[in-house]
């Protein structure tokens, strides 16, 4: 028994997440999406908990059932199957549909968690700081992007690490803390503010449009108009059009990008823009 614990490490776990971080997305269909990735990921510690070929065997078709999460946030997930995997080898009273439970369970909530601070929060910061780097003409630009997959490999080896050592209580207790939504709730806030800046950098919009009334009056300039009621009116119109446009239409992102060509083409042929 105690040899058997001394089997899986910390460090086979972070290993393995690592594995499922890298080739999560390579073998992905609608019929099990990431199972391939993750019961590849697992291989490795499989083969230290199942010796015979037939468990082993019986162990890799458990996780070859749909999966689908957020790679990073769900390394919890990870932890507690190879915990689970672990309880089971030694003889544990776990029941297949009970992992695959834990998995199926989990993974719609974690994914969640993942979206909102990964791929909604922190890559459009990153990349946006990045792409300003890039096109003030510094190398660090390209440099920086590097900066999302560093912080991913760190937090999901630890979070990974410690799904497996807390176990199945270890989500429950992240899910009811109020950490995550402070997190999520602060990472939100300044993702906000970071859209917001990024877009009144790169949106630019202005109109020409004069109107004259007599010879001896000054010209009627709308752009100045529009700047006495709020500087950068137009682009901020334009960020909301498209927010408006996904939000409530559809997010077909060719259609907007074909309709703001056209309208940008068809403004500045009228001389609106």
């Amino acid at each position: 028994m105690e040899n058997q614990q001394k089997l899986i490490t910390e460090k086979d776990v972070k290993n393995s997440w690592l594995y499922y971080y890298i080739i999560a997305e390579m073998g992905i269909s609608y019929e099990r999406l990431q199972a391939l990735g993750f019961a590849t990921s697992l291989i490795p510690v499989l083969k230290k908990l199942y010796p015979n070929k037939e468990d082993l065997k019986q162990a890799l078709k458990r996780h070859l059932v749909f999966y689908n999460s957020e790679a990073v946030y769900s390394a919890p997930i990870n932890g507690i199957v190879i915990a689970m995997e672990e309880q089971k080898s030694r003889g544990g009273d776990i029941e297949d549909d009970t992992i695959t439970g834990i998995k199926t369970g989990l993974m719609g909530p974690m994914a969640g968690i993942g979206d909102s601070i990964d791929w909604a929060t922190l890559k459009p910061i990153i990349f946006g700081l990045g792409v300003t780097l890039s096109a003030s003409g510094s190398m660090i630009g390209a440099l920086f992007m590097l900066l999302l997959p560093i912080i991913q490999i760190v937090v999901g080896r630890n979070l990974a690490a410690y799904g497996y050592r807390a176990g199945q209580a270890s989500i429950r207790e992240i899910l009811q803390s109020g950490h995550i939504k402070t997190l999520i709730t602060g990472a939100s806030t300044l993702g906000l503010f970071m859209m917001g800046a990024l877009s009144s950098t790169y949106v630019k919009l202005s109109t020409p449009v004069q109107l004259s009334f007599g010879a001896q009056n000054k010209p009627f300039v709308l752009q100045q108009v529009l700047d006495n009621i709020v500087p950068g009116l137009l682009p901020l119109a334009a960020v909301f059009g498209i927010y408006w446009w996904l939000l409530k239409r559809n997010q077909n992102f060719t259609v907007i990008m074909i309709f703001i060509i056209a309208l940008s083409i068809g403004g500045a042929w009228l001389g609106l823009f």
